[in-house]
């Protein structure tokens, strides 16, 4: 066990001073059922004080990241960043499931996969992190999670449902004509054909996107474009330089997840 312990304690780069809290915080109901001792606590309690501290955390992180977003945005990123997929990714980044303590008939069941169980320990594992060391431990081992998600999401891909849209509306912001899409040529047999789009404005080409359909070819090529305007027009689009405006920002729709 102790092994375990350190090596966990090593990846994830804060060494406990309390070593129960951190056993109660990787210890599953099923486990301390099956061993029934005085000292052996589960870690539903953890897990509860965990969903508090990683949302005050994770607020103050998405404040600071994306300033520009309004109150409703930033609620609806939080729950995207705070979902249980999210969680079950960071746990499996940190290797959690090799240091769970389960019921024998939990293991049998396949409880180190589960996204429930090991999304449940990372949030109990946070909570330990701060009643041992403070809300500055479970920060600083949090933001390394949080920075590392938000380089990696597609911050347009994430906040926009209609790229066509969305594309119409930078271009009117910022005085371009609408957009306008050309189908450049169709490639592949009848039943797998491949239609090639090209979106312009002001005779310019904005991006180039291939797709099953017209429809989907139009919209991967928005997508395309509002990268480039973005890109080239404003700023490299960042996690710390989105420049969707609030007025914006609640007329898409946020997935429940990251995908």
């Amino acid at each position: 066990m102790k092994a375990k312990l350190e090596k966990l304690e090593k990846i994830i780069g804060y060494r406990f001073k309390d070593e129960k809290l951190f056993i109660q915080a990787l210890t599953h109901s099923s486990y301390a059922y099956e061993v029934k001792k005085k000292d052996s606590s589960d870690n539903e309690v953890l897990e509860f004080l965990g969903d508090s501290v990683l949302g005050f955390i994770l607020v103050d992180f998405l404040c600071s990241t994306f300033p520009e977003l309004s109150e409703g945005g930033l609620s609806k990123l939080k729950s995207a960043a705070a979902s249980t997929k999210t969680l079950f990714d960071f746990a499996r980044k940190i290797k959690l499931e090799k240091s769970i303590f389960l019921g024998k008939g939990e293991i049998k069941s396949g409880g180190q996969k589960k996204e429930r169980i090991l999304a449940g320990t990372f949030e109990a594992l946070v909570a330990a992190i701060y009643l041992d060391g403070g809300i500055e431990a479970a920060r600083n081992f949090l933001f390394t999670h949080l920075d590392s998600l938000f380089k990696k999401v597609d911050v347009v891909k994430f906040t926009i449902n209609n790229y066509k849209s969305a594309l119409q509306e930078h271009l009117q912001k910022a005085n371009f004509p609408a957009p306008l899409y050309k189908t450049v040529t169709t490639k592949g047999p009848d039943h797998k054909k491949r239609f090639v789009v090209e979106v312009f404005s002001q005779n310019k080409k904005l991006a180039k996107a291939n797709g099953s359909s017209k429809k989907e070819a139009e919209q991967k090529a928005a997508q395309k474009a509002i990268k480039n305007f973005l890109g080239k027009k404003l700023k490299p689009l960042t996690a710390n330089t989105i420049l969707i405006k609030e007025n914006m920002i609640e007329s898409y729709s946020f997935g429940s997840s990251f995908p």
